[in-house]
């Protein structure tokens, strides 16, 4: 029987109540790259949850399509955007079973979607990448394996978590701007708190 991410996830969001569960602020990688976001650019934030990255990313005046399984999250991301009042295109679609547009967006932008199993990963990997357009970037915040010894955050199973060297290989045919693997304390409402060990990848498409 496959794992129901909908239920699992919808369940996490509701339990949460009011509050959001990952902070209403963007995540701190995807705002150390607001250079290369601007006006007009079209975008796609990936299993965005409960809308903290769409919306900042709206802020930045872009066109932003999210994607979420969750219909609880969708609703609180919803929410969030009309109190800041920006305008995202919500979706609910399960990403490990979604027809991915073809060279749609300027960027996409996947933080923290480590749900996928190592069977499922290129799948998602594939879509994201076909999704974006010739000359655009594809953005990435992750954990490595390093995280099981912080348990601040992410999956508990090593095998779903990224490091250099597979990233390395699954984007060998774009040219990678940038691709580090750090340590941080992060603060990410309460799910996301304390040392993390991180991976970030800016990647731009040929």
């Amino acid at each position: 029987m496959s794992f129901d991410h909908e239920a699992f996830w919808s369940a996490r969001y509701r339990d949460a109540g009011d509050d959001y569960l990952f902070g209403t602020a963007p995540n701190s990688f995807l705002a150390s790259q607001a250079a290369y976001f601007g006006a007009g650019m079209s975008v796609l934030s990936v299993a965005d949850g409960e809308g903290r990255n769409a919306v900042w990313l709206a802020e930045q005046g872009c066109q932003v399509t999210a994607t979420e399984i969750s219909p609880v999250a969708l609703e609180k991301a919803a929410k969030l955007a009309r109190g800041r009042k920006v305008d995202v295109d919500f979706v609910q679609a399960d990403i490990l079973n979604w027809d991915w547009p073809q060279a749609a967006y300027d960027a996409v932008v996947g933080i923290f979607i480590q749900f996928a199993t190592p069977a499922e990963r290129p799948r998602q990997l594939a879509g994201m990448k076909q999704a974006v357009k010739s000359g655009g970037l594809l953005f990435l915040q992750g954990y490595t394996p390093k995280q099981l010894e912080y348990r601040t955050g992410g999956p508990s199973a090593v095998e779903n978590l990224y490091t250099a060297d597979l990233l390395r290989e699954i984007f060998a045919d774009w040219e990678i701007v940038l691709l580090r693997e750090h340590e941080d304390v992060i603060e990410e409402g309460s799910a996301h708190i304390g040392r993390s060990a991180l991976i970030d990848l800016v990647a731009r498409k040929p």
